[in-house]
Order: C-alpha cells, then sequence, then structure tokens
C-alpha cells in the first residue's frame, strides 16, 4: 500500500506541475501528460516497476473508454446522417487511402500483410484530443478547414470500431498464439475467426438493445431518488458493466461503450451522463497518457535514431500527402487546404490503444509495438510545429481568400441571419444565447473572422447570392433575419427570399423611413429601424432630466413609439417608389396630420396630473400584435400569409 500510494503522489504531483505549464506553452493538454510521463519514466526512473506501469495503464484505459463514451453521446444518430457526405468523403477517402499506402510501406519493410495491415490502421489515426483543442484555442474550429479537420476526426473516432473487430480475425489469419490474459481472450482464442466474428457481432446487439431499451427506464427509476450519487453511480455502472461485458467474450471495452454512448444521445438523460462521467474521464485519459509516456522505451530511439525519425517523416509526409490530394479533391482554399493539410498529418492516442489491443491479440510483438508506440508519440510533439508552419503558410497567404471563395456551409440550421454587423451580431447573440440555432452569413471576411475569435459560428458568402442562400438552407428555414449593411442588398435579398418562400417569416433591418416603406412592399413581415430604439431611449433620459419622473419619461416614450408605428403603415399606403417624401403632397399633409395628433396626445397625457389614466391613441386592430420597435404589414397583404 505504502509503495502504491507514493507512486499514485508521484504521478499526480508530476501532472499538476507539467500539465498546466504545457498548457500555457500551446502545446496541450494531452502533450503535457505524454512530456510529464517521459519526465518520470525514462528521465527520472520515478515511474515504478514496469509491472506497475502496467497495472496503472490497465486501470487508466478507463479514460480511453469513457472518452469513447461520451463521444458516443454526441453522436446522435440523425446528426450522423446528416454528416454522412463528408464523414464518408472527407474521413472515409482518409481512413481508406492512408492504410492503403502505410500498408504498402510496412509491407516493403518485410513485415506480413497482416501486421502491414495493422500498423496501416493504428497510424492512419490523427489525434483527437490534441487537434480540437488546438483548433478551439486558436479560434479555428469554425473555418472551412477546421470543420473539415473535425469531420475527419468524427470518422476517425468512429473506425475505431470495426478496427477493434477487425483486429481478432487478423489474429486468427497470422496463425499466431494469443495471450490468455483474461478468460475472454481464452474464449476468443479457441475459436476459428468466423466464430469471432460472430461473437464480436452479437455482443454488439446486445450493447445496442440494452443502450436503446433498458438504460432509459433504469435511470428514471433512480433518478426518482433524487440523490446525486446514485446518478453518479449509475453513469459508473453503466460504463464499467458494458466494459466488464465485452471483455468477456475477449472485446474492448471501448467498443461497448462507445454504442451504448450512440443508443444514448438523444436521451433525455445525455447531459446528465455527460456531467457524472467527464470529471471521471479527464482524470483517467490524463493518467493514461501519463503511463504510456513512462513506459515508452527510449533506448530504441537512441539505438536506430535515423531509422526512427525517418519513420516518423515518412510518417507525416504520407497523411499529409493524401490530406492534401483530398483537400484539392473537395474545392477547399489555399488557407483551408494547409490547415486541413498539417492539422491531422500526426498519429493519434487511439493508435496507443489499437496497440495495446494488437499485443494482446500477439498480432504484433514487442519490438514492433514499442516501436509504433515511439513514432506515435513523436508525431504527436511534432503537431505544435504544424501548426507553427500553418500559421506562416496563412501569413504568406494573407488575409485575401482564394478567388473570394466562400465557405462550405455544413449546417442549415431553421434560422438564417444575413449580415453580423453592429446590428444583426446583437440580434445573433440574444437569439444563440436563448437556446436556438442560427446559420450566420455575411460577406465581410474579417467579421466573420471577428466573430469565430469570441467563439461564435458564422460562414463567409454573399447572402444575396442564391446558391448561398440555398445551401444556408432557405428551402428549410423558419425565419430569415435580413440585416445587412447596405439597404439595396438588404432590400434585394427580402425580395428574392419571398419570392421563394411565401411563408418564410422575415425580419428585416431599415435604415430609415425610406428604406421602412420600400421593405413594407417587399412583404417582410417585421421592420425595424436600426437606430429608432436607441433614438427613444435617449429622448426618454433627456425628459428625466428636463424634470418629469421616469414613470411621466416612460409613459411618454410608450405613448409616441405607438404613435409612430401607427404612422409608418398609414404614410405607407401614400409612399411612392421613386418620389422623394418631400416632394409628394400626400405624404407631406398625412404625416402634418399625424404629427399634430401625436403631440396632442402626448401634450394630453398629464394635463390632469401624474395619476390620470392613460390616454391611448386610436391604433390599427391588430396593433397588439405588432413587434416591438417594429412595423408589421397586415398578413393577408402577401401571398401565404397566415
Amino acid at each position: 500500500m505504502g509503495s502504491f500510494l507514493l507512486i499514485a503522489t508521484v504521478y499526480l504531483a508530476t501532472m499538476v506541475a507539467a500539465v498546466p505549464v504545457s498548457a500555457r506553452l500551446g502545446l496541450g493538454s494531452v502533450l503535457g501528460y505524454l512530456i510529464a510521463g517521459i519526465v518520470i519514466g525514462p528521465v527520472l526512473g520515478l515511474a515504478g516497476s514496469d509491472g506497475q506501469v502496467a497495472d496503472l495503464q490497465h486501470f487508466a484505459e478507463f479514460g480511453v473508454v469513457m472518452m469513447l463514451f461520451l463521444i458516443g453521446l454526441e453522436l446522435e444518430p440523425r446528426s450522423l446522417w446528416d454528416m454522412r457526405q463528408r464523414l464518408l468523403g472527407l474521413g472515409g477517402l482518409q481512413i481508406a487511402a492512408t492504410v492503403a499506402l502505410l500498408s504498402a510501406v510496412a509491407l516493403v519493410l518485410g513485415q506480413s500483410w497482416q501486421v502491414a495491415l495493422t500498423l496501416g490502421m493504428i497510424l492512419s489515426l490523427s489525434s483527437t484530443a490534441i487537434v480540437l483543442q488546438t483548433l478551439s484555442e486558436k479560434s479555428l474550429m469554425q473555418t472551412g478547414g477546421g470543420r473539415s479537420a473535425f469531420a475527419v476526426l468524427l470518422t476517425q473516432d468512429i473506425a475505431v470500431i470495426p478496427m477493434l473487430a477487425l483486429m481478432p480475425l487478423l489474429a486468427a489469419s497470422g496463425a499466431r498464439h494469443v495471450v490468455h490474459d483474461t478468460p475472454g481472450a481464452e474464449f476468443m482464442a479457441g475459436l476459428p475467426g468466423w466464430a469471432g466474428a460472430l461473437v464480436t457481432l452479437g455482443a454488439v446487439a446486445i450493447v445496442v438493445a440494452v443502450g436503446h431499451f433498458a438504460i432509459r427506464p433504469v435511470f428514471r427509476f433512480v433518478q426518482g431518488a433524487r440523490l446525486l450519487e446514485m446518478n453518479t453511480a449509475l453513469a459508473l455502472l453503466i460504463v464499467v458493466g458494458i466494459a466488464s461485458l465485452m471483455t468477456l467474450v475477449g472485446l474492448s471495452p471501448a467498443l461497448g461503450t462507445f454504442l451504448a454512448g450512440v443508443m444514448l444521445a438523444g436521451s433525455e438523460f445525455r447531459h446528465e451522463l455527460e456531467a457524472q462521467i467527464a470529471p471521471f474521464k479527464g482524470l483517467l485519459l490524463g493518467l493514461f497518457f501519463i503511463t504510456v509516456g513512462s513506459g515508452m522505451h527510449f533506448g530504441l530511439l537512441f539505438e536506430r535514431p535515423v531509422t526512427i525519425l525517418a519513420i516518423t517523416a515518412v510518417l507525416i509526409a504520407t497523411k499529409a500527402g493524401v490530406l492534401a490530394v483530398i483537400a484539392r479533391l473537395a474545392g477547399m482554399g489555399r488557407r483551408d487546404r494547409s490547415l486541413f493539410t498539417l492539422s491531422l498529418a500526426q498519429a493519434g492516442e487511439f493508435g496507443f490503444v489499437l496497440t495495446a489491443y494488437a499485443i494482446s491479440l500477439s498480432i504484433l510483438t514487442d519490438r514492433v509495438a514499442q516501436g509504433v508506440l515511439l513514432v506515435t508519440a513523436l508525431s504527436m510533439l511534432a503537431t505544435p510545429l504544424l501548426f507553427i508552419l500553418h500559421d506562416r503558410v496563412t501569413r504568406w497567404l494573407g488575409d485575401d481568400r482564394e478567388a473570394g471563395a466562400p465557405d462550405d456551409i455544413t449546417e442549415q440550421q431553421p434560422i438564417i441571419i444575413a449580415g453580423v454587423g453592429r446590428f444583426g451580431q446583437v440580434v445573433n447573440r440574444l437569439v444563440t444565447m436563448s437556446g436556438f440555432k442560427t446559420t450566420v452569413l455575411d460577406h465581410d471576411l474579417k467579421t466573420i473572422q471577428l466573430m469565430r475569435q469570441f467563439g461564435f459560428k458564422g460562414y463567409f458568402g454573399d447572402p444575396t447570392r442564391p446558391e448561398i442562400l440555398a445551401a444556408a438552407g432557405l428551402a428549410r428555414a423558419r425565419i430569415l433575419v435580413a440585416a445587412l449593411d447596405d439597404p439595396a442588398s438588404n432590400l434585394r435579398l427580402v425580395r428574392y427570399a419571398r419570392a421563394q418562400r411565401p411563408d418564410l417569416v422575415i425580419v428585416a433591418r431599415a435604415r430609415d423611413r425610406s428604406t421602412v416603406y420600400e421593405l413594407y412592399e417587399a412583404k417582410a413581415d417585421h421592420i425595424v429601424r436600426e437606430m429608432f430604439d436607441s433614438s427613444l431611449r435617449a429622448g426618454r433620459y433627456v425628459l428625466e432630466n428636463a424634470g418629469l419622473s421616469e414613470y411621466e419619461a416612460a409613459e411618454l416614450e410608450k405613448i409616441y413609439y405607438r404613435h409612430d408605428r401607427m404612422s409608418l403603415r398609414d404614410l405607407a399606403k401614400v409612399w411612392q417608389r421613386g418620389v422623394p417624401i418631400d416632394q409628394n403632397p400626400l405624404y407631406l399633409e398625412r404625416s402634418r396630420a399625424l404629427n399634430a395628433a401625436m403631440e396632442n396626445a402626448l401634450m394630453d397625457r398629464f394635463a390632469n396630473g401624474p395619476a390620470a389614466p392613460p390616454v391611448s391613441p386610436p391604433v390599427a386592430a391588430d396593433d397588439d400584435d405588432m413587434p416591438e420597435h417594429g412595423l408589421t404589414p397586415a398578413r393577408n397583404s402577401r401571398p401565404g400569409g397566415r
């Protein structure tokens, strides 16, 4: 017990000291864990004996199991189906091409086809943890290259499952002796390859059934106790229980927990499960990476430095070459191609998991496995250098997009916001922070880049172009916010959207009264003058400081607001396109009459003292249904109105 506590103290102290430093240096937490493990293992020799490190690593592997469970919780089947083209196109092509090329290299180096295919699968994966964290830290997640990289990483995470299922067949085909570390491994070793595959499918079917039919009612039952620790216990039971089931049949625990997570992705308990599992996942995953670092045999690097470094360089170059070709085929711009290519050129943390599984099945010898782990770690350590290279390429390319190419719009939300300048950004923040999802478009690249730095998603492209609107989901959208800075472009957008979708709700930004009338004629539903609200509020402050009470100023503001809305609708009926309003006799006459009525209403409000009841001005019949600070045309005044 004493030695265990001492080793645990060493690991935790190293974790607390090294990881924050690594994060501040921009290396990320995963590299921090690996470096910490290297320091206490190969460098200082404080990691304990090989047996103790192996025991800790088996325990820490539950961090990987929990990570796959949480990844599964984020992958609702419907969302996966919506992303199928990007997953199968970018991700599927990357995995297939990389596995083929790396397997060919392994065959040239004299490995059997089973070992070559295993190495190809292991090294085809990239580091989800490092890449996603770095993209988030650099505000690159919402760029075209960042979203494409995420799609490939997601495909790779999913591909781990069939890779785990395929490895027992490779072990059987290779006629190797399987190490019977567990009853499950011994059971699988006694089966022919086809039977092992059937057992795998059967176990997967059981996990899917349990996740779909059993876990939800059990969670509802436990939730009824209203004890927080019971929720934690149930979350751990799900992960540990499914992992144990998979272990009993000789399969990877990660396989079952991932599938269970997918089955629960759409449940009402998803966020509760994430909250309960995430702390354990983070701690155990960090411990896993530390044990990987402490268990690395750098003697192999010192023994054959040229070979190891050359293999690492070939790995990075091969993956970068495949990614560059895919990026060009997908039509990415130069900046996005650079990010997509360089961010995914390393090996990943799931390579450690697959390598450990391949060792247990005796597909890889210890010598080969040590080399694979070393090459994987070195390529991951090179990731910050790859991002630095991308930064230099970006500076060399400059700020302009190649040929003004718009972003590839990958999401279609029910609310489209066209224009996120000083007007649209407030609308977007209010709507998104209230829990609704938006698709944001703007033709100003710097505005979109600034949005991304603050964590908001947006797409670069001209919202007035029909193909951009179609890609943003105009055919299925419920609401369009037309908030472009240029009034002519905004009017053109409203007219096109109304012609395409008579049933679409359009909220339009107006610069002045003339713009209001044009948008009214274009059949926008809600028209908002960009300066009206702020000017009205400033007028209320003037009244308060001129001697009126806050109540009196607020009442006068309200009367002015209602009268002005009514006046706009009335004046819209006499407004004539192409005729300046100061040269329109009917408009001037009606405007003077309405101004006199408003002045009388404001003066009469407190004529009999502050306690007098509010004086309601004459309003249109549906005035109470009008949106605040806007002008709403009658619903039956346009086709498709309700």
